[in-house]
């Protein structure tokens, strides 16, 4: 069930989160592939999770390099080649999108509707996104918490994010993310909030308000 804060108009902007909104979530198959290439033992996918997500926090904060955030995934330094590897396989888990969403947003980009994003990531996967032709085409702004040297739920990361928008009033800009966490801390300043799970149509029937006073139909 999708829950919102969204009021129908009066929408001038939007931040939206990245993985789990446009992004989509890695696959078992890719879990079970970078587990392969980290020579996890006995390709056990859970202990594998649980040492990938356990120093992550720091890592998307900046906090963190890829050896350092390897190491501590491993118990210990991997070597240079076996490091791009892992980054490479990393990053390509996060980096494939919905093209159901992609197609709202590009919508919401014709009526003019100003979009953000800013999302959890460490610094290549920012790089990479950086330079995909949606992210250039579609946002104003990405703000990345391993750039701000904070993630989400901090407060200063919407703060920064409304900013970027040239929202002053942040009940005029509607925040997206997959995690609801994450659209609880954004509400507690004033944004309007999508906790996004899955559904484009819940997406779109936020947006379509706005976009229809926006292109006159």
């Amino acid at each position: 069930m999708t829950h919102t804060s969204v009021a129908p108009n009066g929408l001038d902007a939007l931040i939206l989160d990245y993985n789990g909104v446009p992004g989509l979530q890695p696959t078992t198959a890719m879990w079970m592939r970078l587990a392969d290439l980290a020579e996890w033992p006995g390709r056990h996918l859970p202990s594998f999770l649980d040492a990938f997500w356990a120093p992550r926090n720091a890592y998307d904060a900046g906090e963190l390099s890829d050896l350092a955030y390897w190491a501590k995934v491993l118990g210990h330094h991997p070597g240079a080649r076996w490091l791009r590897t892992l980054r490479a396989a990393d990053t390509a888990m996060w980096t494939r999108t919905d093209p159901r969403v992609l197609d709202i947003l590009y919508r919401a980009r014709a009526a003019e509707l100003s979009m953000v994003l800013l999302s959890n990531a460490p610094a290549h996967l920012s790089n990479v996104l950086d330079a995909t032709v949606w992210r250039r085409e579609l946002m104003a702004d990405a703000l990345y918490s391993a750039r701000l040297g904070l993630c989400k739920p901090d407060p200063a990361a919407y703060e920064h994010a409304l900013a970027a928008t040239g929202m002053a009033d942040p009940a005029r800009v509607l925040f997206v993310d997959d995690r609801e966490d994450n659209c609880r801390a954004a509400a507690e300043l004033g944004l309007r909030t999508l906790h996004y799970t899955g559904q484009p149509a819940d997406l779109e029937q936020q947006l379509l308000p706005a976009l229809a006073d926006r292109t006159g139909s």
